[in-house]
């Protein structure tokens, strides 16, 4: 028969494993976001760049410069 002592250090052990089971899931979760945020970043930028490179060959356009010669 288990001692109070065994017992308690059991319990002990389960909640602590359950507390790092909880903690990596919460990295993981956290490390998904980031990554989901550094995708949805470099998109957004793609998206701006293209708008800019549209925006410098309508200046162009409208000025001429994009004639060939």
């Amino acid at each position: 028969m288990a001692s109070n002592t065994e017992k308690m250090s059991y319990n002990a052990g389960e909640a602590k494993g359950q507390a790092q089971e909880k903690a990596s899931g919460m990295m993981d979760r956290a490390a998904d976001a980031a990554q989901s945020a550094k995708e949805s970043v470099q998109e957004a930028g793609g998206q701006i760049k293209a708008k800019a490179q549209g925006a410098v060959e309508s200046v162009k356009d409208a000025t001429g410069m994009n004639k060939s010669n």
